[in-house]
């Protein structure tokens, strides 16, 4: 039975360590909220870690420079793990290809520039067209602000005829982007399964952004036992159940992505439509609250 909480601070005494949502937990892709900057600051003050797992397709740095713009302080979180940094890992392994057509907007550019220095001695990944690449990586729609995975199911059809497989380098099937909600690369991806394609995923809910997130906590220093890990976040598909999968207890906000099935206070979910709503679901979070605070 998920137990209802008011503040972070109800529980945050027994976890060394926690893994948060980003998207829709402490921010909503325009403002910092105040309230989540709080909390965080006030469990790092009182001894906790907190790793920030993202399922942006762009690596740590450009993240971290999204959060300075957004107004984010350094000391609310102590590292930060991306979905795109796995899914770099992933495609400079070679797992779609080496010849790679990229399907997403220009603003994700430094997915192949900006790449680790431990991963420099692999091959080279070469852009190329549609009609010449070898695999197909994804980080979300050319125009997210007007598309729909719907106008990429032509291109979808000739891929899966050619055997192309689709890296996905941020599994979120939408994402609120102020008050407007917006597909995301995990859209084409879904798609392209159903119509018979392969696609291969390395952010929330999958292992890899699990294993990047450990191996980045450690290497900046921290100290953690698996027993004590939250994994906190509004996607129940994604940031619960992928916390769920390695163990963790979770804490489920109920005021992002999925806030209108819980009454109309964003702040205080409803219960028994909790209990309801989670059962479909499958998915039962150790906690849950309105908003991060």
């Amino acid at each position: 039975m998920t137990r209802l909480i008011n503040t972070f601070a109800e529980v945050s005494a027994n976890y060394e360590l926690a893994l948060v949502d980003l998207w829709g937990c402490v921010h909503n892709g325009v403002d910092i909220y105040p309230a989540a900057q709080a909390a965080l600051q006030a469990y790092r003050q009182a001894g906790g870690q907190v790793v920030l797992v993202t399922n942006a397709p762009r690596p740590q740095a450009a993240v971290q420079a999204r959060l300075d713009e957004m107004g984010l302080p350094r000391d609310a979180y102590d590292v930060i793990a991306t979905s795109g940094d796995a899914a770099q890992e992933g495609m400079l392994m070679g797992a779609v290809g080496r010849r790679i057509w990229h399907l997403g907007p220009e603003k994700d550019n430094a997915f192949f520039s900006d790449l680790p220095e431990w991963l420099a001695d692999q091959p080279p990944i070469e852009r190329v067209s549609f009609d010449e690449a070898e695999g197909i990586v994804c980080t979300g729609l050319f125009d997210e602000m007007t598309e729909t995975p719907d106008d990429y199911r032509g291109r979808f059809l000739a891929a899966k005829a050619r055997g192309l497989k689709l890296l996905c380098a941020n599994p979120d099937i939408v994402v609120d982007f102020g008050e407007t909600r917006l597909y995301c690369a995990g859209a084409l991806a879904q798609l392209y399964d159903q119509m018979g394609g392969e696609s291969l995923y390395f952010g929330k809910p999958h292992p890899p952004i699990y294993d990047l997130a450990r191996r980045v906590a450690v290497n900046a220093g921290l100290r953690f036992s698996e027993e004590r890990v939250i994994a906190i976040g509004d996607g129940i598909g994604t940031d619960i159940s992928g916390g769920t999968a390695e163990g963790f207890d979770t804490l489920f906000l109920t005021g992002g992505l999925a806030a209108a099935e819980f009454g109309s206070d964003v702040e205080a979910p409803d219960e028994a439509l909790l209990t309801e709503w989670t059962g479909t679901q499958g998915i039962q979070p150790t906690y849950a609250m309105g908003r991060l605070r």
